[in-house]
């Protein structure tokens, strides 16, 4: 299976998902915005909030992730990327205005940023078989590193997840191949963190 064709079908969901909920972590497919802004944390460990940085939200659906930082007190420039023309264009509406933020759904735009982060989007594979899925989620790991100049993170649903609740159109990844993979390919700085009180896990890797 090509990932344009699962992934397509992501899109459709996601869009559809907005459409009915609209700009909320309901309408990015979270259970709730604690559980959306628990995950967002995680990714706060690889900067630095006394520096002005620079990130690539991959997948970035209505830009959630850069109202936290706002609030958070981030000082940033940031460009959200996502596949959804519909969360793009709610994205954009709910930007401040004059913000130094940049939304859009062609892949090409991403320019080297000092960042990148990927919530969220390696877990709804729908029925792709679960080695092209992985395949996937591995290339999409090698782009995000290298629009990344200081660092980048991701996450995804774990498989020590309750059985019981597993559902067959989600993946479930192996922490421990995931962080075996970065701490060989990239350089030894590399974060595992599964202690968060969701049945997911992040992964945060230095480049420098």
């Amino acid at each position: 299976m090509k990932h344009s064709d699962v992934l397509e079908s992501v899109e459709q969901f996601f869009s559809r998902k907005v459409r009915e909920l609209g700009p909320t972590p309901e309408g990015v497919d979270y259970n709730s915005t604690e559980a959306q802004e628990i995950r967002f944390a995680q990714f706060m460990r690889l900067f630095d909030r006394t520096k002005k940085l620079s990130i690539n939200d991959y997948g970035c659906g209505y830009g959630a992730l850069a109202h936290f930082m706002v609030r958070h007190g981030y000082a940033f420039k940031y460009y959200g990327f996502d596949i959804s023309k519909d969360m793009i264009s709610y994205a954009k509406g709910l930007a401040p205005k004059g913000a130094d933020w940049s939304f859009f759904s062609d892949e090409s735009r991403l320019v080297p940023a000092d960042y990148t982060v990927a919530c969220g989007i390696f877990n709804l594979k729908f029925d792709a078989d679960v080695n092209a899925w992985e395949s996937y989620i591995l290339d999409t790991i090698e782009i995000i590193s290298k629009i990344s100049k200081l660092g980048f993170g991701f996450n995804m649903l774990t498989k020590y997840s309750d059985r019981d609740r597993m559902r067959p159109d989600l993946y479930y990844g192996d922490p421990l191949f995931f962080f075996d993979h970065c701490y060989k390919k990239f350089p030894r700085n590399v974060a595992l963190l599964h202690d968060y009180g969701l049945y997911d896990f992040t992964i945060l890797v230095r480049l420098v």
